[in-house]
């Protein structure tokens, strides 16, 4: 499908479900042609009819982040659909095995500490960096990095996990670097933590519903030219670091 050039495009990795569907559909709700980025062909398909019935300009995205080739092709899509990206929000994640100490510091698994890092940490910089390209033509481009205060060094929050809270920590401090060498530019990096909310991420435990954790990613998302840059927010306002 060929996305109107005065239309904005926003590419949401895991978008499929949870807070990324949550947030695909409120970037489509704004207005964006939303880019569905997920690794599965199935929930793929499912996600964006799902999207295209509620009125959002939607269209898939085959997209593995923590594959180069996947994500060169990914890029190659959007270029060809839509000619330019406006918005990133990298969304996927993972919180990594835990049973029988796997992120217990004193008994870390250092395969599931791996896994977590390829996809939160370095699986963010493979996709940013491939789209940096497309980024770089549109007129205000925005990336939205999600996190967690988990990852904060000084609340300290949540249960202990030894691969997924320190992924966090690194996506921050990655986060910052971006945001100082974009400084002199016109992109516009900042972090967004979504809180506790009721996800197959967390076993739909959290009080929160995926939409009121989007929130704050399309606050980020929408930013004006003279917004904060290598920030980390939640819909409080600054999360310590």
């Amino acid at each position: 499908m060929e996305c109107v050039n005065n239309t904005k495009t926003a590419l949401v990795t895991g978008a499929n479900k949870g807070i990324g569907f949550a947030i695909a559909e409120g970037l489509g709700s704004l207005g964006f042609a939303v880019a569905v980025g997920a690794r599965d062909e199935t929930r793929r398909g499912e996600a964006v009819a799902r999207l295209r019935a509620g009125g959002t300009n939607a269209f898939g995205v085959a997209l593995d982040v923590t594959s180069d080739e996947s994500v060169t092709a990914a890029a190659a899509s959007i270029e060809e659909q839509a000619g330019r990206l406006d918005v990133l929000v990298n969304n996927a994640g993972i919180a990594g095995r835990f049973e029988d100490g796997a992120q217990d510091p004193t008994t870390l698994d250092l395969d599931v500490a791996r896994t977590v890092l390829e996809t939160n940490v370095l699986g963010v910089i493979r996709v940013t960096n491939a789209m940096l390209p497309l980024l770089r033509r549109a007129t205000a481009p925005r990336i939205v990095n999600m996190s967690s205060n988990m990852g904060s060094l000084t609340l300290q929050t949540g249960p202990v996990m030894a691969a997924y809270a320190p992924s966090k920590s690194m996506l921050n401090s990655v986060t910052a670097q971006y945001a100082r060498r974009f400084a002199d530019t016109n992109i516009i990096v900042n972090l967004a933590c979504p809180g506790y909310v009721a996800t197959d991420f967390t076993g739909f435990a959290g009080e929160r519903t995926p939409q009121q954790g989007a929130a704050i990613a399309l606050r980020l998302a929408t930013l004006p030219d003279d917004g904060p840059r290598g920030g980390f927010f939640d819909d409080q306002g600054t999360v310590a670091w």
